[in-house]
């Protein structure tokens, strides 16, 4: 009997798994009123840096805030226990004043920034930017995932992954992605989804990082928002199509009849779209990344295409049949 392919419409909220990277601070030279002690363009300085007066934050680190203004610091912009306040993980913040001390050659740009009314200070921006992350759900991922820790971490269980499942795959018909699929194009479509997000990101990170960095600080999940530039509306719509093509896998592989199999599969697949994820974000700043990307996309088409599993079913054992007819595993016949 046919298998009917479902329907999928299900739209479901997800994070930028792998959409979310590395993100940097581009330096830039501003513009400044005054000489000593000036007053920031703001207008200027939110076109640049992304965040003025009245912008959240969240400590994600202590961090330690003067209590007088840089300019009574006394020439050498440091401050001891005596005359700063501490603020600790977790704490809101919220930007109060921006300061720009050319005298400082650590950084001249100094941000005051409040707690609540009795815990407010001055601190530089590269110490501020390094230990607080916008008060949104999107950026706080973004810098989680981007921690030095899920970098480590995500090569390491991708190619543990892979590696385990080939070496298995020699000695037993271990179903896989691309080499013994199972009878739907959803997995292979989920991998091209994967490498063409990873292929976008590190298009932003090569040739548009301020376009990134902005987003850090203004994201948002719709691809239609009126002022997101194209490419990153193209990244954002990109992650949908793949959460949408996930979904799909998920329900194709939840009908598979073999549980054990059916973990199996589900491991390998999220081993697969791991590396993907880590090639292509990392050979694409490198220009050849293309070229790769559009070798793997016809490989792995070809693949599909070329070793097709059977979408039929047997309707007595519920396992795969390459025809209608006499099922090759019990002998009932399928018409």
């Amino acid at each position: 009997m046919l298998r009917r392919s479902p329907i999928l419409l299900l739209l479901s909220l997800a994070s930028l798994l792998l959409a979310g990277c590395y993100y940097s601070h581009p330096r830039h030279t501003d513009h400044w009123t005054g000489q000593r002690e000036a007053a920031v363009d703001s207008e200027y300085f939110v076109q640049t840096h992304f965040y003025w007066t009245g912008y959240n934050f969240e400590a994600v680190d202590s961090l330690r805030l003067a209590t007088q203004p840089p300019l009574t610091l006394g020439g050498n912009y440091e401050f001891g226990l005596a005359d700063s306040v501490t603020v600790y993980h977790r704490d809101p913040l919220v930007v109060a004043r921006v300061l720009f001390v050319p005298g400082d050659t650590v950084d001249s740009v100094w941000v005051k920034v409040a707690r609540d009314q009795w815990t407010q200070g001055w601190v530089r921006e590269s110490e501020l930017l390094d230990r607080v992350v916008p008060d949104d759900p999107i950026a706080q991922f973004i810098y989680h995932f981007s921690d030095s820790r899920s970098l480590y971490f995500l090569p390491l269980f991708g190619l543990a992954i892979v590696c385990w499942l080939v070496q298995r795959a020699r000695h037993k018909h271990l179903r896989m992605v691309h080499l013994r699929d199972i009878p739907s194009f959803y997995p292979t479509l989920l991998c091209l989804s994967v490498s063409g997000s990873a292929a976008l990101y590190g298009s932003i990170q090569r040739f548009v990082p301020r376009t990134w960095v902005e987003y850090y600080f203004h994201p948002t999940l719709n691809p239609f928002e009126p002022h997101l530039p194209f490419i990153m509306a193209l990244f954002i719509a990109s992650v949908w199509f793949m959460v949408i093509a996930a979904v799909a896998v998920i329900d194709e592989i939840r009908r598979q009849p073999d549980l054990g199999d059916t973990i199996a599969y589900m491991a390998s697949l999220a081993g697969v779209c791991i590396v993907l994820y880590l090639v292509f974000t990392i050979t694409v700043p490198l220009y050849f990344g293309y070229l790769l990307l559009a070798a793997y996309w016809y490989w792995a088409c070809r693949q599909y295409y070329v070793h097709r599993p059977s979408h039929l079913i047997c309707g007595v054992c519920k396992r795969g049949i390459p025809a209608r007819g006499q099922c090759p595993h019990c002998g009932a016949w399928n018409e």
